[in-house]
């Protein structure tokens, strides 16, 4: 990582915590919504999915973004993310078989400071 983009330690550290909180807030908020959170910060060999979690017939590999602006947050889910997540969610199924006739979706949460997350359900296709 070069010097430009590496964050102080206590900088990072509060970031991590607020990081947590956002996703302990979108899991809330998915069970609300009827899913079942079967893991969170998930890792694999691939990388980490935020969530995962399943409704009914439909198994949602989840991302969490936290920003200021949920603009922002949006656009930090693009790049090479959704690719991540489809290797790592490909990993995942592969250590539970029993779930691989389900539907996949991936889907995204959006969460900034005062606000309540917002679900997008089917942000992407792999």
């Amino acid at each position: 990582m070069t010097s430009a983009r590496r964050m102080p330690d206590s900088r990072r550290a509060v970031a991590e915590r607020r990081g947590r909180r956002a996703e302990l807030w979108a899991a809330w908020f998915l069970r609300v919504k009827g899913y079942r959170i079967l893991a969170s910060r998930w890792r694999g060999r691939s990388g980490e999915v935020d969530l995962i979690g399943r409704r009914g017939r439909v198994l949602v590999f989840v991302e969490v973004k936290l920003r200021d602006d949920p603009g922002r947050a949006a656009m930090a889910a693009a790049g090479r993310g959704p690719a991540r997540i489809a290797r790592a969610a490909a990993e995942f199924l592969a250590t539970r078989p029993e779930l691989a006739s389900l539907d996949v979706r991936f889907d995204l949460m959006l969460s900034s400071p005062g606000r309540m997350p917002r679900h997008l359900p089917d942000a992407w296709r792999p």
